[in-house]
């Protein structure tokens, strides 16, 4: 039987979940996923689970930090004066809020909020935690 491998076009459902068994993102949302082997469009430790795979294959996989979203970096601490922020931001520690310079858009989390500054996250949601992930293979092209 055929096994995925690089340069493959695969589609796959799957279940991304913490280690507690809290459910952080499913196929079941967003339909079955589709990506090539070896293009680096998923996280490594992902796309490394898929390789080898045959045809209707289910399998769960613990992915680490480091082949996953990387490590939380305090360096993308950043805490901004009040007076530098829009008068109208009312921000709340874990909302989102979505920045522009330029042409780029970026969304960073509210973490910390005290009358004179606010702290922004810059890391991705899930750095530094340790993923696992149900995969059911359903295609390989």
């Amino acid at each position: 039987m055929r096994q995925a491998k690089e340069g493959d076009s695969v589609s796959l459902h799957y279940k991304g979940s913490f280690e507690d068994g809290t459910v952080f993102d499913s196929s079941e949302t967003h339909g079955a996923l589709k990506f090539t082997v070896g293009r680096g469009t998923v996280i490594p430790g992902f796309e490394e689970a898929v390789v080898g795979m045959k045809l209707g294959e289910a399998k769960t996989v613990t992915i680490p930090p480091e082949k996953g979203y990387g490590p939380r970096k305090e360096e993308l601490l950043v805490r901004i004066a009040r007076q530098e922020l829009p008068p109208d931001l009312d921000p709340a520690v874990g909302q989102r809020i979505e920045f522009s310079k330029g042409d780029q858009r970026f969304e960073l989390a509210v973490s910390e909020v005290t009358e004179e500054a606010v702290t922004f996250d810059a890391n991705h949601p899930l750095a530094g935690k340790t993923l696992v992930f149900d995969l059911l293979l359903l295609e390989i092209e």
